[in-house]
């Protein structure tokens, strides 16, 4: 018996959110659909692992655009369609954060969230809320605008907000506001997420991440993020996709500049109408098209001209304490000597020590995710990607060591506890290790920045002209949405719209 069909309509590169969202996609409508994935298991950055017999969530801090049951946003909408029963647990605040003279806990709600600040910066209210209900509003025209785009006369009607603000950067509207420091530092913590200082960061991202987060709120699943990826499988393979594990693509097939196959490292050659790739084009345009002389130099030039976001270095522990006891009282802890995002910025291209930590205690979101007495504490920085290719691998053991350290010192002087007393598991992740396991070039795990001069609005007037190969879409973080998890599953419904498409372009020629 063959293992694999002699042509297949779609071939996934990539079991993780953003393949596994196009390939529920296509079997939804239809399609015969294969996925290859190079581990064993799906998911990607999505998933966990067990140490000292207790599992441990790998990645996942907060989810976005889930929302509660009765008031879904896109991407729990997208599950519940699908059919992917996700438990998800929804988190109890926004974020701590622990910033110069301040110390301040906020919650979702706009106007509870405005409230806070207020409290802590006397006399804005009125001016954050309506900073808020603007982000708000081009939230919902960057929702609607991805699925009905219209004429330009007709989104200055519509969508007067978004117009306005398309062209500036955050740090340019929130100058507008004229906000004292304090509170505009209690509005800038997501910026992490997002990995651009605010007068690099175009306002429309910042508006997305605001209006979503602060909006709605974040989630979790019960069972950490791998839960969110083993039940896309469960329910692909239920549709009817074939998903393959161990099965490393090396080659992309391309013809008469069609793609139409690929070849994997055990040599096999799988044929398909369409090839859908989770691989950074970086990756792809350079060494897994086959023949190479098949890469337009347009495609070269893109990737060279576009800057790569944050990856990821992290010290996950499981304490042999209940959070209280350590004095650890939130789920998700921003802290830093400033926040001056541009000079936080420059400081990420470095090997530290670093300037601004984001903390998470799980319990707090899902109180049974350790055994009862115990908690699990991550202390994460997003570097670029810089700094961290210059690491010799002799050197690497005593950076990674050093980094560590840091972090673990710098919140044990928070808490008043040294937490490394009461470590039972210890595991620190470098991007050494997300390139590694995930393959994301180097170690990239948001894709390429949002800037002012290359992002989500830039890049979907220029789409279609960056689809350099006919039948191969991408999908991933580094795709149209960029910038973590839930946009990695709306980039990977994007790739899918984008084959359905054009499969019915071609039927009606």
């Amino acid at each position: 018996m063959k293992f694999y069909k002699d042509h297949y309509d779609v071939i996934v590169v990539g079991g993780a959110l953003a393949g596994l969202s196009a390939a529920l996609m296509l079997a939804d409508k239809g399609k015969d659909v294969l996925v290859l994935e190079r581990h064993n298991l799906p998911g990607g950055i999505a998933t966990s692992f067990v140490r000292g017999g207790i599992e441990i969530e790998a990645a996942l801090h907060e989810m976005m655009s889930i929302g509660d049951k009765d008031n879904r946003l896109k991407v729990g909408k997208f599950f519940d369609d699908m059919g992917v029963d996700v438990d998800w647990l929804k988190v109890p605040e926004a974020y701590h954060a622990s910033l110069p003279g301040l110390e301040v806990t906020l919650h979702p709600g706009l106007e509870r969230f405005a409230k806070e600040v207020d409290a802590a910066v006397p006399g804005t209210y009125d001016k954050v809320l309506r900073l808020l209900n603007l982000c708000h509003t081009v939230f919902d025209s960057v929702n609607e605008l991805s699925i009905h785009p219209m004429s330009k006369p007709m989104m200055l009607l519509k969508h007067e907000a978004f117009v306005k603000t398309a062209g500036y950067s955050t740090k340019e509207v929130l100058d507008t506001f004229q906000l004292p420091q304090k509170a505009l530092d209690l509005l800038a913590p997501y910026w992490i997420y997002v990995g651009s200082g605010f007068s690099d960061l175009p306002f429309t991202i910042f508006s997305v991440l605001m209006a979503d987060y602060i909006g709605y709120g974040s989630f979790i699943p019960r069972k950490f993020s791998h839960e969110m990826s083993l039940k896309m499988a469960e329910r692909a393979e239920a549709m009817g996709v074939q998903i393959e594990y161990r099965q490393q693509v090396d080659k992309i097939l391309v013809k008469d500049g069609t793609a139409y196959g690929v070849r994997t490292a055990r040599g096999d050659e799988i044929h398909a109408d369409y090839v859908i790739c989770s691989a950074y084009p970086n990756k792809v345009y350079t060494s897994m098209i086959e023949p190479a002389s098949a890469v337009p130099a347009g495609a070269v030039k893109m990737v060279n001209g576009r800057r790569l976001s944050l990856t990821a270095f992290s010290v996950i522990m499981i304490l042999d304490q209940p959070a209280e006891k350590l004095n650890i009282r939130d789920y998700s802890i921003f802290r830093g000597d400033t926040m001056d995002t541009d000079a936080l910025y420059k400081n990420l291209a470095g090997l530290g020590p670093y300037r601004y930590l984001t903390c998470i205690c799980h319990n707090y979101g899902n109180p049974d995710c350790t055994p009862e007495g115990t908690c699990s504490f991550s202390i994460t920085v997003l570097p670029r990607v810089d700094g961290w290719k210059t690491v010799k691998a002799e050197d690497y053991d005593a950076v990674k060591h050093r980094v560590a350290k840091q972090l673990i010192d710098d919140m044990s002087a928070y808490f008043g506890v040294n937490l490394l007393d009461h470590v039972l598991e210890l595991v620190i992740e470098t991007p050494m290790t997300v390139a590694r396991y995930t393959g994301a070039w180097n170690g990239c795990i948001y894709g390429y920045a949002h800037t002012m001069e290359d992002h989500i609005i830039a890049r979907l007037q220029t789409a279609e002209a960056e689809r350099f190969i006919k039948h191969l879409e991408f999908s991933g973080a580094h795709a149209i949405s960029g910038d973590g998890m839930g946009p990695a599953v709306t980039n990977g419904r994007k790739a899918a719209k984008n084959v359905l498409d054009t499969m019915a372009e071609e039927a009606a020629k």
